[in-house]
């Protein structure tokens, strides 16, 4: 399923991605509770509706559960007559008008993995790394798909980093490799903005990393049912339409599992912090000559079986 969080009227809403069509769950389960007809599809479940809490997110979403989010998609795949009920009350509208938030609304920790690639490390002329090189970025960066990213007055380097993203579901305190992705709630796509002057002038990366608009995240959170090989995956960015990155995460120096292995080792990962798995070869500093983002560009991040962020710099 894709989970993802939408604005609406001013208001941070959670929904659903159904064909080419968004369901806002809250609207959703009013209008099946005041048909009276709603009966969750598994009775050891209790029941789900929209009295119990305020959904805003993917996270808020999925902690109530995938099956009985499944049973929302099979109702509507199979109820015409609900479904257009549902699109006359603006419940299921179609995608392109949504305005999309990035799917976590508010995480506690944005961090990320550097040199993760092996083709990006020999790029830059590195050593592949012994072990995961972890930094963060400030939660302040986040911004959603389509939202602009915004060149800084700090810095004339900026550059694009388009990266699988994981976002944590359950809280992780020094858990076993092979038992991480049991606390992955799912998968969506970041592209790590850098300040490649100030990455290299000040050798700690907060600012480089971190500054406004500089964590562009989307378009929505694709459960980990959805994506049984998260290293199988097809990586592509494009600037202005011009393919500059294409990989794949079986690239991935260290997998997500050894990734959440390390970080969470006496570091706590809660729900909804978001771990950026690192990019792959065809960053901008390291083209002849180097490519720079500037006011006007386009940037397209596509992963497999997620979709696709698009951002513009301003």
């Amino acid at each position: 399923m894709k989970l993802l969080s939408m604005k609406e009227n001013g208001q941070d809403r959670a929904g659903m991605l159904i064909g080419e069509e968004v369901l806002d769950v809250i609207d959703y389960l009013e209008i099946v509770e005041g048909k009276g007809e709603w009966i969750d599809s598994d009775p050891q479940l209790p029941a789900f509706h929209h009295l119990e809490g305020v959904f805003r997110d993917a996270l808020d979403l999925w902690n109530k559960g995938p099956r009985r989010l499944e049973a929302i998609v099979s109702r509507l795949e199979s109820d015409s007559a609900l479904a257009g009920e549902c699109r006359k009350l603006g419940a299921l509208v179609p995608l392109a008008q949504v305005k999309l938030n990035p799917p976590v609304r508010c995480p506690g920790k944005i961090l990320a993995v550097g040199l993760n690639y092996a083709a990006h490390a020999r790029e830059t002329g590195a050593k592949l790394p012994e072990f995961p090189l972890i930094f963060s970025k400030c939660t302040t960066a986040l911004i959603g798909p389509e939202d602009a990213i915004r060149l800084p007055d700090v810095s004339s380097q900026i550059d694009y980093e388009g990266e699988l993203a994981v976002v944590i579901g359950k809280r992780a305190e020094s858990v076993r490799v092979e038992d991480a992705l049991e606390y992955v709630a799912g998968y969506t796509i970041m592209n790590d903005v850098t300040a490649r002057d100030l990455q290299g002038r000040e050798k700690q990366w907060v600012r480089a990393k971190g500054l406004n608009t500089f964590a562009p995240c989307g378009p929505w959170l694709v459960t980990k049912e959805e994506i049984p090989d998260p290293h199988a995956l097809a990586l592509e960015l494009r600037l202005n339409g011009e393919v500059r990155q294409k990989s794949s995460t079986d690239d991935l120096i260290f997998k997500i599992p050894q990734v959440i292995e390390f970080v969470s080792q006496d570091l706590t990962l809660m729900p909804g912090d978001i771990i950026s798995t690192g990019t792959p070869s065809g960053v901008g500093f390291t083209a002849t000559p180097p490519v720079f983002l500037k006011a006007g560009d386009q940037i397209a991040v596509t992963i497999e079986r997620i979709g696709t962020l698009r951002n513009n710099v301003a």
